[in-house]
């Protein structure tokens, strides 16, 4: 396959794009971001994935209008996105990184982020308590944001990213760090929402996570378009190689014996200096299922999951030579 051209792994019937790039390149003096992007994104929920520096976060700032295209075009339910302040009611951003007020609490957080987005006073009280019970973080809304966990601080932002009722949302990493009974509920609520009728892109480093969500993904590698379509073509490519995946926690030696013995762990590395294990599988799907009642069983405490970038980089590489 040619390396300067997107792969076309599964058809679609052509359907009026909620996003829309057309030539699309973004550079940072030398550095490329997104580098001449032709996309069209369908109503419903679509995966974005590309390992660590593949161009997702340019690629969904561009879409919000945070950054200006250096070249083409951007547009989202049909409108150019830079300059055009009518449509932030219609869009929401979830980004990878906290910007939180620290000694905001939560309710304060997302109340003034219904008040900058435009609603009225009784309004946005009405806005913010809707959007924090969707998320879950009714009972927390009156703790102060710098006291919350890794999974309270990623529904706290989903809640802002909410407030205002958008139609098109876009999520920048949403799962990171999160534990695995939070990673669950997130996926739901991301499901939740797309049932509702809401456009979703979400950006994962992760394939598991993605297609948890959908079967229809965006695969991005150094700002270029490597394949898009179904997933099931990418995960039987993705399943060829061991998946290391790492757990955080507290007991980790007491967990490592408990996974030693199930059949779908081929391996366990302690990391002591993070407290931490990387598990070796070729069945994630099933691990990662049984993650969240191991953690609620109490008998270990798992505070954090990620995977590394092998399995996707391995998967680039095929589709980029092939």
């Amino acid at each position: 396959m040619d390396s300067q051209r997107p792969r076309q792994v599964a058809g679609s019937t052509e359907v009026r794009p909620v996003v829309a790039f057309q030539d699309v390149s973004k550079w940072y003096g030398n550095v490329i971001g997104i580098n001449k992007l032709t996309l069209r994104i369908p109503a419903g929920v679509t995966g974005l994935l590309g390992p660590n520096g593949a161009g997702k976060s340019t690629l969904l700032q561009l879409a919000t209008g945070q950054l200006y295209p250096s070249q083409g075009t951007v547009e989202v339910l049909g409108r150019q996105v830079w300059n055009n302040a009518s449509l932030n009611c219609l869009i929401g951003l979830c980004p990878e990184q906290d910007a939180f007020y620290e000694w905001m609490t939560g309710w304060d957080f997302v109340h003034t982020s219904a008040r900058l987005g435009g609603l009225g006073r009784t309004a946005a009280r009405q806005a913010a308590g809707r959007a924090l019970e969707a998320v879950g973080m009714t009972k927390h809304k009156g703790r102060v944001v710098r006291g919350y966990s890794k999974g309270m601080r990623q529904r706290t932002k989903l809640a802002q990213a909410l407030v205002h009722d958008p139609q098109v949302l876009f999520l920048d990493e949403p799962l990171t760090g999160t534990d695995p009974v939070a990673r669950r509920d997130l996926m739901d609520i991301i499901q939740r929402l797309a049932s509702e009728g809401k456009s979703v892109l979400v950006s994962s480093h992760v394939l598991h996570e993605v297609q948890t969500l959908t079967p229809r993904i965006v695969l991005l590698n150094h700002g270029r378009l490597v394949a898009e379509g179904q997933v099931r073509e990418i995960r039987d490519l993705i399943d060829k190689h061991p998946h290391h995946i790492v757990l955080i926690c507290d007991e980790y030696r007491k967990l490592a014996a408990r996974l030693l013995a199930w059949e779908d762990v081929e391996g366990v590395k302690v990391m002591a200096n993070e407290k931490g294990l990387m598990v070796e599988t070729r069945s994630p799907d099933a691990f990662y299922a049984r993650l969240p009642e191991l953690s609620l069983s109490g008998a270990t405490t798992i505070k954090e999951v990620y995977s590394d970038d092998d399995n996707l980089e391995a998967v680039f590489k095929y589709l980029v030579n092939k």
